[in-house]
């Protein structure tokens, strides 16, 4: 069992959110993702490191993890959580934002809408776009057809009896590609810490609609289109990309370069999606670089 920093709720915005701090010095608020379904587990121990120096935040979004969760899931936003982690910045105080995948896009609005609450912002394996959510799945859905066609197969079979993407049949064969296009070593798969909770499964099909893997839906599809704001962001800006993400994979992350010109962008030649799991060292050197240059 993966040991945690002590926690806390926090009262934001009338709802109870789950808070765990790590060290002193500096803010950093980690954003998580594992679609917007996931909670903050994905990023221990792979952070630890920071915590020597660093006042290093923890948070589970409305509805994951151990915060608070709606009777109804169709309560939670997007809109919602930008707000959520606004106010709780405002509690805390402003932070460096380390947005990972759904995480980047609110630390994007936060940016755009908010730069107070910002130090710096960093944006890990994200998107800028429900358009990019889209080009993802039909990325992963080619890696699936060349690479693992006895798998496509099964899902091409499953769908003509008319399930759904995140019916649970289909959930098990997506799942067996997981490790092959998120890491650049699919063994790695193994260090991404797998605790109860980690996820919201009930969350993710009515937030991203329940046949996501083809057709993006619900708040996903809703989400703002940030690439013609992007080179409005005034405060330092570092992109971190996978060479080995086939999810969000480089060619779109490049897309970075061009509306965000402002931006660092470096690519890890070793990583998939999960950058700080893979390379955690130069991951937690390319961010002391960045923050001491900010």
């Amino acid at each position: 069992m993966i040991e945690h920093p002590p926690g806390q709720v926090h009262e934001v915005r009338g709802r109870r959110i789950w808070v765990e701090q790590h060290g002193e010095g500096d803010a950093v608020l980690l954003l998580a993702g594992l679609g917007p379904a996931g909670s903050h587990v994905i990023f221990h121990p792979h952070f630890d490191a920071l915590a020597v120096d660093h006042r290093v935040i923890y948070v589970d979004l409305y509805g994951r993890g151990r915060s608070d969760r709606p009777q109804d899931l169709t309560e939670i936003t997007f809109a919602d959580d930008v707000a959520d982690v606004v106010a709780l910045l405002d509690q805390l105080g402003p932070a460096h934002l380390y947005g990972f995948s759904y995480g980047g896009l609110i630390a994007q609005a936060i940016a755009l809408d908010h730069p107070a609450m910002a130090r710096t912002v960093t944006l890990a394996n994200t998107l800028h776009s429900p358009e990019m959510w889209q080009l993802n799945h039909a990325n992963i859905n080619r890696e699936l057809a060349t690479q693992l066609p006895e798998v496509w197969e099964r899902i091409q079979a499953l769908r003509l009896d008319g399930l759904r993407s995140t019916d649970e049949a289909l959930r098990q064969e997506f799942a067996k590609a997981a490790a092959l296009v998120r890491f650049y070593h699919p063994a790695n798969a193994a260090l991404l810490a797998d605790e109860p909770g980690a996820r919201n499964q009930e969350l993710y099909p009515i937030f991203c609609g329940d046949d996501v893997d083809f057709v993006i839906g619900g708040e996903v599809a809703r989400t703002p289109d940030f690439r013609p704001r992007l080179k409005e962001i005034g405060m330092p800006l570092m992109v971190l990309a996978g060479r080995y993400d086939r999810a969000l994979h480089p060619a779109l992350q490049g897309d970075f370069r061009r509306f965000a010109p402002q931006a660092r962008f470096h690519m890890l030649e070793r990583s998939g999606s999960f950058g700080h799991v893979e390379e955690a060292g130069t991951v937690h050197s390319l961010l002391r670089d960045f923050w001491h240059q900010a």
